[in-house]
């Protein structure tokens, strides 16, 4: 395969991504009003958003780079895998905790100890407060608007 096919190809997928990003980022944008917390949804959906308009840009100027078939194989996993990562652990981060116990049960089958249950029931216990709290806290804002 040439280089120049080889970006060319490379140049559509960037292009697909971005728009998928693009389309995912305007549906998710009609779900952050129902979230607990929408400046968490707020904050993913910016990053969501920039980084799809990153893809396109990208994809438009891909086939003008002149890079070599190695350089641009590289270069094209590592910013499509960059921007992957970057969305899941954003998203995943505050279910970490669950993700890990799961996790290291299923490839380790290391089972939880009584306190380290005790401690994530804490952790989690204290979040979903914060996160009953603030939308308490949202809802009296609102009303006294009104």
């Amino acid at each position: 395969m040439s280089a120049s096919s080889l970006l060319d190809r490379q140049s559509r997928r960037l292009l697909q991504i971005g728009v998928v990003f693009l389309l995912l980022t305007s549906f998710e944008g009609f779900a952050i009003p129902g979230f607990a917390a929408p400046q968490l949804g707020l904050s993913a959906h910016k990053l969501a958003g920039l980084q799809s308009v990153l893809l396109l840009a990208l994809g438009l100027a891909w086939p003008r780079l002149r890079l070599g078939a190695e350089a641009s194989r590289a270069a094209f996993w590592l910013l499509v895998y960059s921007s992957l990562a970057i969305l899941a652990a954003y998203v995943l981060q505050y279910s970490a905790i669950l993700w890990a116990a799961v996790m290291g049960y299923l490839v380790w089958r290391d089972a939880p100890t009584a306190p380290i249950v005790v401690g994530n029931a804490v952790i989690i216990g204290g979040g979903l407060y914060l996160l009953r709290s603030e939308r308490r806290a949202s809802g009296v804002r609102s009303r006294r608007r009104r």
